[in-house]
């Protein structure tokens, strides 16, 4: 009798162990470092928006649904032709980087669903790099305004999404693709402007040393016309002396003759 109490204990503890495993993994879950998840309620109230749940290991019931999301930034590549704001068709390849708010998944989970890069995006981007583009030429955008054009959709992009509860820290220009007449001709233009402007710098430079040298020219004749007026008849005799003066009293052999100069100078005569 024990025996088949034993038995039963034995195939109840068998198939309770089955039915645990089968469902364990509706019990037992684990959030890694960039993931969090929310748990909808189907006999309670519902979807929990405001509890995210971390990364770690983790219990629910089974009857209630798991929506993991990762958090970390990603990245989707889109190509797309637009139109400038001459009409011109131009194709651009986008990247944009993105990432859910990690403490609202709840909320893009409710209006979007675990599909929102297709849903949100994926569809703004486009958008937005549309009626971005739409203001700048073809030429604007290849080259003069790249960076401002760029500036532009992610500044657009990221407040639209971030309204949704996603960041959207760059959208980047990879290429820019024009029909080859309109390369060219934006490309000749661009190195008729650059040769212009190196001509300018050259011819800028040529006046500006040109000026330099009447400037100094103007300055060096100005002091010519001092030193000029200033040395009076007076003046010269009297520095005249001051260096006879000085040269007598030199140890070398020698003769001044005061007065017969042919200005009354004094006359220095010697064998050195």
């Amino acid at each position: 009798m024990n025996n088949r109490k034993n038995v039963v204990y034995i195939v109840i503890g068998v198939i309770l162990l089955i039915v645990l495993m089968s469902i364990s993994s509706s019990i037992f879950y684990t959030i890694g470092p960039s993931e969090r998840a929310i748990v909808f309620y189907k006999f309670g109230k519902g979807l929990d928006k405001d509890n995210v749940i971390e990364q770690g290991f983790h219990t629910k019931a089974p009857w209630n649904d798991l929506y993991v999301y990762s958090v970390n930034e990603m990245s989707s590549d889109e190509n797309m032709d637009v139109l400038d704001k001459s009409g011109l068709s131009i194709h651009v390849d986008v990247t944009v980087r993105y990432n859910p708010m990690p403490d609202k998944i709840g909320f893009i989970q409710e209006k979007f669903t675990k599909n929102y890069v297709n849903v949100l995006v994926i569809p703004e981007v486009r958008s937005t790099v549309r009626q971005v583009m739409g203001r700048y030429t073809a030429e604007e955008i290849y080259s003069t305004k790249r960076a401002e054009v760029e500036t532009a959709i992610r500044t657009e992009t990221e407040k639209i999404l971030q309204l949704n509860f996603v960041n959207a820290p760059a959208v980047l220009i990879r290429s820019i693709l024009l029909p080859e007449q309109i390369k060219g001709a934006i490309e000749n233009k661009l190195q008729q402007e650059q040769e212009a402007l190196a001509y300018q710098f050259r011819l800028d430079k040529e006046k500006s040393e040109a000026e330099r040298k009447r400037i100094a020219a103007e300055g060096e004749s100005r002091a010519n016309n001092i030193i000029n007026n200033s040395l009076t008849n007076n003046l010269l005799k009297m520095r005249g002396i001051e260096a006879t003066l000085e040269l007598s009293k030199s140890p070398n052999a020698k003769v001044i003759v005061i007065g017969s100069g042919g200005d009354g100078m004094p006359l220095i005569l010697g064998n050195n």
